[in-house]
């Protein structure tokens, strides 16, 4: 069995608390100032656990030659609802006013470096433009995904009807705070064969569950397991920056593991689970009892069935070796792509500045036909074919041809032959849950594992979250669905973190997702299974539009090019439980390019 550290020994627990080395801020007290004590089971025993208490401190700041103070604005520069980047000579932070009251915050998301004062706020919260990553205004706290950090909080006055911001240097400089989290220094009574929690995935929701046990103070043993040789990486980069090595697109470094005691076993495939007993059974033969159960292992892409589907270079990209030497093989060769995915076609835009030829393969007759609508899709494929991808539509492979064991050709049903010095398959992906077949999960005639609104299995203490589930989707009326994005993933590992705890969380987030092409990205919120019509505004040949799918005249989905933040402003409307209707659609475009969204959620700044 592979793995990252080495496996502690059995003795008495002692925990503490660890605040980031960058930022010493104190951790949110609850309304009586003291820290709400957590309870869990460890081997059947109930403990509570308290954060350390602190006095409330004015000052958070410890070392005065790190912080600067500056004015930004006079009082009546800034309306209620309104949000404004503001420079305090040594860096920017986001200044905004709500229900009379002033907050001061990091400016750019910590997922990707957006821009937050071209976002949107409403209710308490500040949403990312670009990704719809959710931020507290009063905490920083990261509330809606994606992305693990927060935002750094700065100190507010006002003086002499000026606003001032008072703020570490280092905190303007580095725009993300971890939160507080829990340490487990040792481990009581436990040998390297158990653990409190087990997390079997170390994708999105495995890695924001275990985060979440820990920054809810969480100090007994967990243990992610992976069958890849990398810790929790970026998988979205795959298709998007295939060149990137896999320790640049790590989530979260060694040392983080390390330091906040999540161990991660590497190379460790789980082949059956005990869940009567609380075991798992790993493929070189290793056991591991659990108390609870995390099942998180994502998807496994799909495969052609015709001859020379083995060959070397046709490739289904999992990891960031398989996108590596899709890039090695494609330089200056002929690429090909089966598939008009979404992982299809980032692929084959990333590859045309790189390959000699690309073509696509799908059996569709326009791309994203299904997801976008047709409109939509033809305006895409057109991008596509001015950037000299071929399509070769309503066909599929028939035969994959090979020349000293490597593939040269790529035989189409319409009879035509494509040189191939690559082949990339992007043809969907099922739920890696065949482990799970005698193990009393339940499973649906697809594979996907269906959880209620706490990501609870029909077994008690075994959750599960990310591609592998089925779900109550709030806004569509909890009908259950498999939604496999990356921003739910995040979230979904949240919920089930929080279940463990036995919090009663439930989940209440809509689906948002993007996709990069060319340098153009288009948003998409919601989840528009079922639409029956598309209502388009903008210039749709220009690239700069917003669609809004349809379905009996609500609303349920929206994708953008070029109109930022609209998309994010959809989501808001779904979040806070309001109905789009069609009628409403022309005049939502109108206020779509302001913040203010209150005309349609009721509610004021």
């Amino acid at each position: 069995m592979g793995g990252c550290f080495s496996k502690p020994k059995p003795v008495e627990v002692k925990v503490e608390v660890v605040l980031p080395e960058k930022e010493r801020e104190k951790e949110e007290m609850s309304p009586n100032g003291k820290a709400s004590p957590l309870a869990y089971k460890a081997n059947g025993t109930t403990r509570l656990y308290h954060h350390e208490e602190r006095p409330i401190v004015l000052n958070p700041y410890t070392n005065p030659k790190d912080v600067v103070e500056a004015s930004v604005c006079h009082v009546k520069d800034l309306e209620n609802g309104q949000i404004r980047e503001v420079d305090l000579g040594c860096g920017k932070a986001l200044l905004v006013k709500q229900n009379g009251e002033y907050y001061a915050m990091g400016h750019k998301c910590p997922h990707y470096g957006a821009p937050l004062v071209k976002g949107v706020l409403s209710k308490g919260r500040v949403r990312c433009p670009w990704h719809g990553a959710c931020f507290n205004i009063a905490t920083g706290d990261i509330e809606d995904f994606p992305g693990l950090d927060g935002l750094p909080k700065f100190q507010v006055k006002i003086e002499k009807e000026r606003v001032y911001i008072r703020a570490s240097k280092q905190a303007l400089l580095s725009q993300r705070r971890t939160k507080v989290m829990a340490k487990c220094i040792a481990l009581s009574n436990y040998s390297t064969a158990i653990t409190n929690i087990l997390i079997i995935g170390a994708g999105p929701a495995g890695l924001v569950c275990a985060e979440t046990l820990r920054q809810e103070g969480f100090s007994d043993r967990i243990v992610m397991c992976t069958s890849e040789k990398n810790l929790p990486y970026d998988r979205s980069k795959l298709s998007k920056s295939m060149d990137s090595q896999a320790e640049q697109i790590f989530l979260r470094s060694k040392e983080f593991f390390h330091t906040y005691d999540i161990e991660v076993l590497t190379e460790t495939q789980v082949v059956s689970v005990d869940t009567k007993n609380k075991i798992v059974m790993f493929k070189d033969g290793f056991r591991m009892e659990y108390n609870k159960l995390l099942i998180a292992t994502g998807s496994t892409p799909k495969t052609l069935t015709c001859k020379g589907k083995e060959l070397d270079n046709v490739i289904t990209i999992r990891t960031p070796e398989d996108a590596n030497k899709v890039v090695r093989l494609a330089s200056s060769k002929n690429a090909v792509i089966v598939g008009a995915s979404f992982l299809g076609m980032e692929v084959a835009a990333y590859l045309c500045e790189k390959a000699h030829s690309v073509s696509v393969v799908e059996l569709e007759n326009i791309p994203f036909k299904k997801f976008l609508g047709e409109k939509v899709g033809l305006a895409i494929m057109k991008m596509f074919e001015n950037n000299r991808v071929k399509f070769y539509m309503q066909t599929e492979v028939s035969e994959l041809r090979e020349q000293e064991g490597k593939l040269k050709e790529v035989v189409l049903k319409s009879g035509k032959v494509l040189r191939a010095d690559v082949c990339v398959i992007g043809i969907g992906a099922s739920p890696t849950t065949g482990f799970l077949k005698q193990s009393g999960v339940a499973l649906d005639s697809r594979g996907y594992i269906p959880v209620n609104k706490m990501m609870q299995t029909n077994i008690p203490g075994v959750f599960a979250a990310g591609d592998v589930v089925t779900f109550p989707l709030a806004f569509r009326n909890n009908k259950k669905m498999n939604v496999p994005h990356w921003q739910m993933a995040h979230m979904q590992g949240r919920i089930a973190a929080l279940n463990m705890l036995a919090q009663g969380t439930e989940i209440n987030t809509v689906p948002y997702l993007w996709t990069a092409m060319f340098g153009k990205s288009i948003r998409y919120a919601g989840h528009g299974e079922g639409f029956d019509d598309v209502i388009i505004q903008g210039d749709i040949d220009e690239l700069k539009f917003v669609a809004f799918y349809t379905r009996n005249d609500e609303v349920i989905a929206v994708a953008s090019m070029n109109y930022d933040p609209i998309v994010s402003k959809v989501a808001e409307i779904m979040a806070s439980g309001k109905t789009i209707r069609k009628r409403d659609v022309e005049i939502f475009v109108c206020h779509g390019k302001t913040g203010d969204i209150s005309w349609l959620t009721g509610k004021g700044s």
